[in-house]
């Protein structure tokens, strides 16, 4: 008697549960008791069960026509084939190479001709005239910054009124890495 009650639940759980899924409220008392009392509760589970096993096997066609329609839309990515490139490259390091499609990238270039450090109250009494002291000293080469990284030294020179650089020291990529760190 109490494992046709605990059948009862069961046949009831799973009913209630399938109603969910398929966006209905939760199965009528009513409809359950009837199930129960009728005595057809193995064939109501098994009825659950068969449309459960549909639902599962129409989702499961549906992700298979997916997944199919997805491999005719998708291609396999075609890579050239650069080990010949490199292998010249290697053999010829004299060999320019295809590097003109960085040469329109814009970068900031800068010259420092040296650098101070002032208290906010200095900064506020400067004013027309007034002179500040650089850690340079005369004569000592500019610095050259690209994107704030140091590149070159050199030399002011006038040209054509304006002011110039004429560099005098590249800085090795060595010292570059050194920088970095």
């Amino acid at each position: 008697m109490a494992d046709d009650k605990d059948q009862d639940a069961l046949a009831e759980e799973w009913a209630n549960a399938l109603m969910k899924e398929e966006g209905g409220a939760e199965a009528p008392a009513a409809e359950v008791a009837e199930a129960a009392a009728g005595g057809s509760s193995d064939d109501a589970l098994a009825d659950e069960w068969a449309k459960a096993l549909a639902t599962q096997e129409v989702d499961g066609v549906k992700k298979e026509k997916e997944q199919t329609y997805l491999r005719t839309q998708t291609h396999e990515p075609e890579f050239k084939d650069m080990t010949a490139e490199h292998k010249a490259q290697r053999q010829n390091p004299g060999t320019k190479r295809d590097l003109d499609f960085i040469l329109d990238i814009p970068l900031e270039v800068s010259a420092e001709l040296g650098r101070t450090k002032l208290l906010i109250n200095e900064l506020l009494q400067l004013g027309q005239g007034s002179v500040i002291e650089l850690n340079k000293l005369a004569g000592e080469p500019m610095e050259i910054f690209v994107n704030g990284k140091l590149v070159a030294r050199g030399e002011a020179v006038v040209i054509n009124e304006k002011f110039g650089i004429r560099l005098t020291d590249i800085i090795s990529p060595i010292e570059r890495v050194k920088q970095l760190a």
